[in-house]
């Protein structure tokens, strides 16, 4: 199989300190669905959040729990861009934040180009003004 000749479904996984935070951030915040949750079982296993828009290509797996292997380890380059081909509403944006989301900057081009919001993680979140074909 090529994966040029079908669209992969992408998963972008990362531990979270509190599950419960995490989808007041990217579900009551941003609007994502929850796609999948479970509570670890055993050792070995973990609590999962999984989020994202049942359509699209791609979510967010959140890992947390009593379990966590690893603590989240933002940077100021680990960016989820997405790419709104228009104005950032600046109701979303206060959404995230009530939500536990925090406005930072990305620097200049990110800053140019759209609002960054570090969820309660302190992973960035950019919602870009761009369209995709020219992000």
């Amino acid at each position: 199989m090529s994966i040029t000749n079908t669209v992969p479904h992408l998963r972008i996984a990362r531990p979270s300190r509190d599950l419960a935070a995490a989808e007041r951030f990217w579900v009551g915040g941003l609007g994502l669905d929850v796609l999948w949750r479970s509570t670890a079982t055993g050792p070995g296993t973990h609590d999962l959040l999984m989020v994202g828009w049942p359509a699209a290509h791609w979510h967010l797996e959140l890992v947390g729990g009593a379990t966590l292997a690893a603590e989240p380890t933002p940077t100021d380059e680990g960016l989820l861009v997405l790419y709104l081909d228009g104005p950032v509403d600046d109701d979303l944006v206060r959404k995230l934040e009530r939500a536990g989301g925090t406005r930072v900057s990305a620097g200049p081009y990110w800053d140019r180009w759209g609002v960054t919001v570090a969820d309660p993680d302190g992973y960035r979140l950019v919602l870009s003004t761009r369209g995709w074909s020219n992000g």
